[in-house]
């Protein structure tokens, strides 16, 4: 089978985890097992997310002010490199006999995209609710709540081209496991005479994937995050695990916008396009998730 598999950057990070080169490579070491297991004999296109790491470099750069701050167009690329690093590294060691490639992608947006009036993709760490006002004033950035704290959140448009995908088409082909389309890709918009140059925002990595599953025929969508899959009552004492749901089930649900919403989203939009299913389900239980025996299915 052709899979295309979605990383959360919260999988590698744990909620309230130091942001840490070592806490990253510690928990990719943990997932690559699950994972070589889940991929042994598919066509792979592998896609991460970063939302804390991006954010975590936008904080670097602001604390040095004899540069101007890079814009996140360039940490997103700078977290495509760090991310995809980590990945390749771990998978390598539990995968030896495997090609694997990590490669900076660009994605198209449209400048005119309604999401850069509306921020709503959450960046870097969390913080008390109250210093929100301090550091809105301090650094001109938007937040938004994230359970009881509160998490710098930036524009997300939608994904409309990936330009390397005639690249990844090819190394998905030849068996190469490819590391591709981080963070959704670094955002790049396109001028009339077809220049091509970045743009500020972070691209949702769920979005991405659906887009790249869909133009690479993918068989199936698999996103891997820290949670067990989609769950009824969520935000009650009693939470139950939905392991089977169609599109038009989720389609009247509510989930968090920036977290399980864009996910869902993703999911039900490749269902739908496709007639294949998507797979929502846990990094730790990956090879589970991907055969279908764990998480949550979408189906039509």
């Amino acid at each position: 089978m052709r899979l295309v598999i979605a990383i959360g950057g919260n999988a590698l990070l744990k909620r309230g985890e130091i942001m840490s080169a070592n806490n990253q490579r510690a928990n990719m070491t943990t997932a690559a097992l699950g994972l070589a297991e889940g991929c042994a004999g598919h066509e792979i296109a592998l896609v991460h997310g970063n939302g804390p790491q991006v954010g975590l470099l936008a904080l670097e750069a602001d604390l040095y002010k004899a540069v101007p701050p890079y814009p996140l167009d360039v940490l997103g690329a700078e977290s495509q490199g760090m991310i995809g690093y980590i990945i390749a590294q771990s998978l390598r060691s539990v995968m030896p006999d495997r090609q694997i490639a990590a490669m900076v992608t660009q994605v198209v947006v449209d400048p005119s995209d309604a999401a850069f009036a509306r921020p709503n993709k959450p960046i870097g760490p969390v913080y008390e609710a109250n210093e929100g006002a301090g550091l809105e004033a301090r650094h001109g950035w938007a937040f938004a709540a994230d359970g009881r704290k509160i998490r710098r959140v930036v524009a997300s448009p939608m994904p409309v081209e990936i330009l390397e995908l005639p690249v990844i088409e090819r190394l998905v082909a030849a068996g190469v496991l490819t590391i591709c389309c981080g963070g959704g890709g670094v955002p790049v918009q396109r001028d009339d005479a077809g220049y091509v140059t970045g743009i500020e925002a972070v691209i949702d990595k769920d979005r991405a994937a659906c887009l790249l599953a869909q133009r690479l025929s993918a068989d199936r969508l698999v996103i891997l995050t820290d949670v067990d899959g989609l769950y009824q009552n969520w935000e009650t004492p009693n939470p139950k695990l939905v392991p089977v749901a169609t599109v038009a089930e989720l389609r009247g649900l509510t989930f968090a916008e920036g977290s399980m919403a864009p996910k869902v989203e993703a999911a039900c939009q490749f269902v739908s396009n496709t007639g294949k299913p998507a797979f929502i389900g846990n990094l730790q239980d990956a090879a589970r998730v991907i055969a279908g025996f764990a998480g949550t299915r979408i189906e039509i």
